[in-house]
This record gives structure tokens, sequence and C-alpha cells, in this order.
């Protein structure tokens, strides 16, 4: 009776989650986002229950697969294999299911089959090797160190205090303080050990004898059983073909040694005491460090710390006479070429290690007399300079089956460790964002030191000012914020939910005693989104120069979202005017040259000039709901925008007459463009603000231009080129035509949901 009580409980719950991803029940707007909180905070703290969650889970995604409701698979898949992480006592029965379930959907389009595609990899690796989604989580997000596992993560927490209140800074660094102070390396070695050997032995394992065992075993013994499962754990992981048998027998000998033969023969105790029965073993939440954004350079910063001599593995030596500690902004360009004074003749040089052709091979018969360049040219991978080479190629994909460190940009460098860059704030953080990921990224241009080694992933959780008491309306979510919930719902359900409650959660306190049980809501979503968030969104990032009087230099910027032109009162002076004449009045607004590229579907320029009397007009770079970039074609996506489209909002002057004398009427023209440039005609000056911030305005412009930033390590790649190529001119143009755009990536649990 019991069980049935607890499984109804537990169905109850899931059903709550589905109804608000329908948005089919209006009285659950108060508790959007508490509700796959709670489902997984009732298997923590009764882990008994873990594989009846995963019974109903399963029979709900394979439901939603014969009834063909999508919208509810990546949730419900992302909800299951968090459960099936941190859970023990699952049987193999569970875990093929799921595995089955997961290659069902490679039939699927993007990003179904990308999400299923990751999980089927892992879960295979599971079902031979219980416990490894456990560990390598474990080791990684706790920079434990072993040798045959050397992934480090970091989750780098960003906030600027001019745009978050004093009170959520606050609440976030307590609760992150309060989190890692109970998860010491002790605790987190003895979770890992733990967990491993129930997860593979099941009913065989005593638990409760072997939660004591560990907890009065010393720091040097308990260190030896960690290497020891450690070791186990992933060398059988990492064989092609992977035996569960042998793996069980494995950890057979370490129970054994660790409790005695005795006491591990007995295995589990049916009848021990509610009282003495160990608690659940929590998977400890990742290794955050706060920060507070002050610092242009800050990220560039924090990421080369990161990356310490003292805290990584060796390296060639051509990548360790880079300079990482170059913060300054101006720097040589690294080379990525060795001058030889040699003879040149091939049979001359010494044969290296990667050079050992054997006598008879056709290699050393052309060898004779062949001569080659005294440049020893150091090969790049062809698409290291493309946005997302430190997470994938561009779209939805991301690497499947090991870490998303994982890989080697260049030969003999794996990229063990991974930064997840966090941001807090609105659609002004995000152009801080931008500017700081525009600025490290052409900083690789100059010194290649972080992309071989670093894979770098960005999430954004939206949070608002707090508004003034007196205020009407309800704050409203940040474009980029509900662009995402728009293209990916349960990001809409998970985190931009948190947006609306999280002042209030930072005003209640917390508690500090470390005997009851602290369950830190912002600090478990943060955690959720950060480990089940893996597929990115792309957006254009857009350069625009700015040239002020009758100069010629311009001013370089950058924005994400949002460019706003305004007319300002002065007009710009100019030699020879005449003052105006009393009793004349002025028109409003300003006269404006427009010059675009048109957006169209094929690809084909086109440019239009247009001149109007304006008062203002908007360059945004994300869709609102009503246009054509909806979520089903957004402009990530969207095969006719590409990721090069503006939508432009003049407010134009209509010049009317009547009895009463001439008069002007707004009208509102739009139009769509990848480039373009808008001048003053008649001495109004312009003011610009990017990003809605105000921090970011420019005043006094006479005219600027506006496109897509392109990828700075292409523009070098592009110069390479040319200078190789420089008797053949028609090819340098070429290349030089199809610069590859800079798109930022903010991580989502889905990417877009056609």
């Amino acid at each position: 009776m019991e069980s049935s009580d607890a499984e109804l409980d537990l169905q109850r719950s899931v059903q709550a989650v589905l109804r608000e991803l329908s948005a089919q029940a209006p009285a659950l707007q108060s508790n959007q986002g508490m509700w796959r909180w709670s489902l997984h905070k009732k298997v923590e703290r009764d882990p008994g229950r873990n594989p009846v969650l995963v019974r109903i889970l399963l029979r709900e995604l394979e439901k939603a697969e014969s009834e063909d409701l999508r919208y509810i698979i990546i949730p419900l898949l992302h909800t299951l294999m968090y459960v099936l992480t941190k859970a023990t006592g699952i049987t193999e029965e569970l875990y093929r299911r799921t595995y089955a379930f997961c290659t069902r959907l490679l039939t699927l389009p993007t990003p179904y089959c990308t999400v299923a595609l990751d999980y089927a990899i892992r879960l295979k690796t599971e079902i031979a090797v219980p416990g490894t989604l456990y560990q390598r989580t474990v080791l990684a997000e706790q920079n434990l160190m072993s040798e045959v596992y050397p992934y480090q993560e970091r989750v780098f927490l960003f906030v600027d205090p001019e745009l978050v209140s004093a009170s959520v800074c606050s609440a976030l660094l307590l609760e992150i303080e309060v989190a890692q102070g109970q998860q010491t390396p002790e605790a987190c070695m003895r979770n890992v050990v733990s967990h491993a050997l129930q997860a593979a032995l099941g009913e065989a394992c005593h638990a409760g004898a072997l939660h004591r065992k560990l907890q009065a075993t010393s720091r040097c013994v308990l260190e030896h059983y960690f290497h020891a499962v450690v070791a186990a754990v992933e060398q059988m992981a990492g064989e092609a073909s992977p035996s569960r048998a042998r793996h069980l027998e494995r950890l057979k000998e370490i129970y054994g040694s660790l409790l005695g033969p005795a006491a591990a023969a007995r295995g589990r105790c049916s009848s021990d005491p509610p009282q003495d029965r160990p608690p659940s073993i929590p998977l400890p939440s990742p290794y955050i460090t706060f920060h507070l954004w002050t610092d242009q350079e800050q990220l560039w910063k924090e990421l080369v710390l990161f990356l310490h001599p003292k805290s990584q593995l060796r390296l060639s030596a051509d990548l360790e006479a880079l300079d990482l500690q170059g913060f300054g902004p101006d720097g040589d360009f690294a080379r990525v070429s060795m001058l030889f004074t040699d003879s040149g003749i091939k049979r001359d040089f010494p044969l290296g290690a990667n050079e050992l052709p054997t006598p008879s091979s056709p290699e050393m018969e052309r060898a004779g007399l062949q001569r080659r360049g005294g440049i020893k040219k150091h090969v790049w991978p062809p698409d290291f300079s493309m946005p997302g080479s430190w997470d994938g190629p561009p779209g939805l994909h991301r690497r499947t089956g090991r870490p998303s460190g994982d890989g080697e940009l260049l030969p003999g460098v794996s990229r063990v460790h991974t930064a997840r860059v966090l941001v807090l704030g609105d659609d002004r953080m995000l152009g801080r964002l931008a500017q700081a990921y525009h600025r490290l990224r052409k900083r690789e241009t100059q010194k290649f030191c972080l992309t071989p080694r670093l894979s770098l992933q960005l999430y954004y959780i939206p949070v608002l000012t707090p508004q003034e008491p007196a205020a009407s309306r309800p704050p409203e979510l940040g474009e980029l914020a509900t662009f995402l919930g728009r293209a990916d719902p349960w990001y809409e359900s998970t985190v931009n939910t948190l947006c609306s409650s999280i002042h209030k959660l930072a005003e209640m306190p917390l508690c500090l005693d470390t005997t009851q049980t602290v369950d830190p809501f912002i600090l478990d979503v943060i955690t959720y989104y950060v480990r089940m968030g893996t597929q990115p969104i792309y957006f254009q990032i857009y350069t625009v120069k700015i040239f002020s009087g009758l100069s010629q230099d311009s001013i370089e910027d950058i924005f994400l979202t949002e460019l706003k032109v305004k007319i300002q009162d002065s007009k710009f002076p100019k030699e020879g005017s005449s003052p105006r004449r009393r009793g004349v009045t002025e028109s409003p607004g300003a006269e404006l040259s427009i010059c675009y590229q048109k957006a169209l579907p094929s690809h084909r320029p086109q440019e239009v000039t247009i001149s109007l009397r304006a008062t203002g007009l908007v360059l945004k770079a994300i869709p609102d709901s009503d246009t054509e970039g909806s979520p089903r074609f957004p402009p990530a996506a969207a095969p006719v925008m590409a990721h090069t489209c503006l939508n432009v909002s003049v407010t134009k002057l209509e010049k009317s007459s009547n009895l009463a004398g001439r008069s002007f009427s707004a009208v509102t023209h739009t139009f769509r463009t990848s480039s373009i440039r808008i001048q003053s005609q008649d001495q109004r000056l312009l003011m610009l603000l990017l990003d809605k911030d105000n921090r970011r305005t420019f005043r006094d412009v006479v005219r600027f231009e506006v496109g897509p930033c392109p990828e700075p390590c292409s523009r070098t790649q592009k110069s390479k080129t040319a200078l190789l190529n420089s008797h053949g001119t028609k090819e340098m143009e070429t290349t030089q035509a199809t610069s590859k755009p800079l798109l930022m990536p903010i991580n989502t649990f889905s990417g877009i949901i056609q």
C-alpha cells in the first residue's frame, strides 16, 4: 500500500510538470518552475523511489512517442537522465529500455536526434559500467585530480552589480558558500566510492556498513580506495567492448578489501532498522566561482587563471612558449612557423619522432633529392576559426559520448578544461558578454592559447532590475530571454520562470544550521541548467562604425540585441551657415539618407537607397513573436536570414496640409537588411544607444554603418592567404568575400525546436 501511494504521488508530480509544459493550467502560474525541482527532491530524500520514478518517466516518454507529442520528449528525457545520473539500484532492464528509446529518437529531426544520440552513447557505457555518469560528473565538477580522468570543469557566475540588486547577489553568494562548505574533497571521495560500489553490486552491497566504514576511514586510506575505484571504472569504460561481468569482479575485490571478507559476504541486510540505513548519496553542486563584473578584461583573466600551468597536464613546447599572462590589449602575433637554415634537402634532415619511414617504403625511394621549403608550417585545423570551434560546428550540434571538453584541436593537446560561463542580468548584461566574447576571440588571433585547451560554454539566466512599488505593469523579460523561451519550452519552464521569483527568494532568510536539510532553490536551478543545458543557440553579433563630425576616423563597437537611434536637439555647426530666421518653424525630426542591403531568400545582393524624415529608428537583431522570425524560423536557424538579418523600424514623418496649416503624422516603416548605412542630411546630430545600456551611448553622430561582425580568426586566415597567394589577386578577393560571421552561442536544453 505504501509503495502504491508513493507511485501515485510521483505520478501526480510528473503530470504537474506536463501540464505546465502544455500551459493549460492557469492555476499553476504561481508554481511555475517548482514542479521539476520538487520532483527531484522527493527522490533525493527517499532514494528507494528512484526505480519507480524511472518507470513512470519511461511510460510517459513511450506514450508521447506513440501519440507524437514531441514537445514533451526532451523535457522528460532530461528529467529521466538527471535521475539516472544520481540514482543507484536501477535495474539493467530499465537502462536498456531507456537506451532503446533514445535509439528510436535518432530517426527524428534535430534537436531530438542530437539530444538522443548524446544520451544513447552515455547510456551504452552506463549499462556496461554502472556508476560511470555519476563518477565522471563529480570528478570533473569538483576538480578531483585523477590520472585516468583528467577533465576539469568550473562554473563562472558573472553578475553586474549595477544591474542586479544587492539582495540577489548576497543570496547567490550565501547559497554557494553554504553548499561548498558541505562538500569537502573527503566527502566527495566517499560519495564516489559508495556510489560506484552500490550501483555495480546492487543488493550484494551492504550500504549501511559501507557508509560507516567510509566515515571512519582516514584520508590516506580513503584516497587509496578512491583511486582504485576510479581506475577500475575508467579502465573498463575506456575499453572498446566493456564487460559488465569483469567490472563486477573487480569492484567485488575492492569491496571485500574495504569491508573485509566476512562483512562483504553478508551482503545487504534487509532487517536493518530505519535509523541505521545510510542517507542518500548526494550529487554535489558544481564548483562555482562568483564574480562581480567590473572589468572589461575580467572574463579573459579568469579563464587564463583557470588554465594556470600548475593545474594542467604537460602541453607541447610550442604552446607552453605562448604568454598566458598577456593581459595587455596589445600583443605580438604568435608565430606558427619555424625557420630552418640547413640545405633544405629532405635526406639531410634527421628523422624526427613522427618521421619513421621504412627503408623499403616508396617514401624513402622518392626522397632522393627532393627539396622542401625552408619554412616548416604548423598546420592548424581548417575549422579552428569557426565560432563553434570551442564547442562544435555551428548549428545545434555538440560533441557527444565524452565530456564537452574532450577533443584534440592540435596534435598532442587535449581540451580537458571546460569553462561554463553563466551571466545573470537583462539584455544589457548580454551586450557586455558579447563584447567580452568578441575581445576574447580577437585575442586568440594574437595569442592562440585558450582555444586548444579550453571548451567554453555560455549560459544565461534573466534577472530584471526590481521595479519601484508604484510601477503599474509587471516587469517583462528581455528580448533574448523571450526568444530562448519560445525556441525551447523547457528553458521557458525552468530558467525564465526563475526571473519572476528570484527577488522574493533572495529576500527569504537561508537556514545556516548544518544539521538540517537545506534545499537552496536558486542554486539547484543553476546546477540543473549548467549540467543539462548542452544544446547551443547561436546569435549573430553586429558591428557598428560610428563617425562624428567631418573626421573620417571611426569608432567601432558591437551589439547583440538592439541599436536605437534618436535625433538630438542640437545641430552640427557648419561653416558659412546663416542663422535661422525668426518666425520660421523648424520641421521635427531629421532628414536621413539610408542605404541598406535588402535581405532576400536568394541571398542576392540588392542595394536600396532611400531618403526620409524620421524622428528615430530601431535596429533589432532578435525578432519579435509576431514577425516572420518567430520560434519556427528564428534568426539562428532560419535559412532565409542565415544569421545576418536586422529588423529595422523607422518612425518616419509624412507631411500633410489642411486648413489649419502644415502638419506631420508619424508612420512606422519596417524592413529587413543584412547591412545598413545611415547619414544625417540636414546637420542634425544623432544619438546611438547599444543594447539598451545607457553606459554605451554615443552622441554627436553624423553617420554610422552596421553589418555582421566578422570572425576575428577568419580575418587572420584571410591575411595569411593573401600573403601566400600574392600573385593571384582574384583568388585573394574571393577569400575575403567569404568571411565567417561571429556567432555567440547560448546554451539551452534543446536548442531550437522546429
